[in-house]
C-alpha cells in the first residue's frame, strides 16, 4: 500500500454552528479555516469542509443490504486504527449517538475482518467507521 495523502470531501450542512458543534465536541475534530457560510476540519487527517446550504431533498435510496443490515448509500467515513475504534465507539455511545448499525465486527477470524460502525450527522450525512484487524488486509480479497 502507497502512503495515503489526504482527501478532500465538501458536504451540504443544513445548519452550520449544529454541525459544527457535532464534528468538533462529538467527533474531536480540529477546526481550521472558516467563514460565514463553511468552516473546514481536520477529520483524521484529512480536510472536510462543512457548507451552509438549505435542505436538500433526501435521497430515496435505502440503502444497500449488507450482512443483512441497510447500509445507507451515499455515505463517508475513515479506517482507524484497530485498538483506537473501540475508545472511539464508546466516545459516541457517550454522547448518545444513534447509531444507523452500531459497533459490531465482520468477517471474524476471515480474510479483511473489521469493526464498522454507522451513524448521522446533525444534518443527514451519513458516515462510516471502520478499522481492520490487519490493516494490510484492507483491500484484500
Amino acid at each position: 500500500m502507497s502512503t495515503i495523502q489526504p482527501f478532500h470531501l465538501a458536504i451540504p450542512v443544513h445548519n452550520l454552528e449544529e454541525n459544527r458543534v457535532f464534528y468538533r465536541d462529538t467527533l474531536g475534530c480540529e477546526e481550521g479555516r472558516s467563514s460565514e457560510h463553511w468552516v473546514d476540519f481536520d477529520f483524521f487527517g484529512h480536510q472536510l469542509v462543512l457548507h451552509e446550504q438549505e435542505i436538500q431533498p433526501k435521497l430515496t435510496s435505502k440503502g444497500n443490504p449488507v450482512d443483512g443490515k441497510d447500509v445507507p448509500i451515499p455515505h463517508f467515513g475513515v479506517v482507524l486504527q484497530w485498538k483506537d475504534f473501540e475508545s472511539f465507539a464508546q466516545r459516541l455511545k457517550e454522547k448518545n449517538i444513534t447509531f444507523i448499525i452500531e459497533p459490531y465486527v465482520r468477517f471474524k477470524g476471515k480474510t479483511g475482518e473489521q469493526s464498522t460502525m454507522f451513524f448521522k450527522d446533525p444534518s443527514g450525512n451519513a458516515l462510516e467507521f471502520k478499522a481492520f484487524k490487519d490493516m494490510n488486509q484492507l483491500f484484500a480479497k
